[in-house]
């Protein structure tokens, strides 16, 4: 009776350490899918010349940033002068403001969280909104890839660069 009592509990143990290390192995495959972005490497950004990808992205904008950004992507007047209640009005996302002087995954990472650390100081005031609820992550790319195509040449260029710059840090 004793040696069926401790191959039980035995039995249990095993039981209960699998579910755990299942249960482990589940979670650090999400965490790693979530930090590669829904199975797309980290930091990997997709074809931002794509017409299609362009096409869709406009509709994006249209939908959920023009309203703050313009629909020329001017963005709002005053966009540099903090108003009354301490909030930056939004700021143009063509070649007069300063979106292409960011590598795509912060700007993909701002939109989808909105301007939270590590991208503003924490407790930052701003009426920019986090997406991921509202927007897929293919939504988020595409509009990216929309406010991409309506920079100039020579700004294009100098972001490709930058973009350049980035994954030759990453692969160091």
């Amino acid at each position: 009776m004793k040696a069926t009592a401790l191959s039980s509990a035995r039995l249990r143990w095993i039981t209960a350490a699998f579910a755990v290390a299942v249960t482990l192995i589940a979670a650090l495959v999400w965490w790693d899918a979530a930090q590669r972005g829904g199975g797309r490497e980290r930091g990997a950004v997709p074809d931002m010349n794509d017409a299609r990808r362009i096409a869709d992205g406009r509709l994006v904008y249209d939908a959920h940033c023009a309203a703050c950004h313009g629909t020329n992507l001017e963005g709002q007047p005053e966009w540099k002068t903090r108003r009354a209640d301490g909030k930056l009005p939004a700021p143009p996302h063509d070649d007069s403001g300063h979106t292409w002087h960011h590598p795509f995954d912060v700007l993909f990472a701002i939109t989808k969280h909105g301007l939270v650390p590590p991208y503003a100081p924490a407790g930052y005031a701003s009426d920019m909104p986090a997406f991921d609820k509202r927007l897929s992550d293919e939504d988020i790319w595409n509009a990216l890839a929309y406010i991409r195509s309506r920079w100039s040449e020579k700004v294009r260029a100098t972001h490709d660069e930058l973009q350049r710059q980035v994954a030759a840090q990453r692969t160091r």
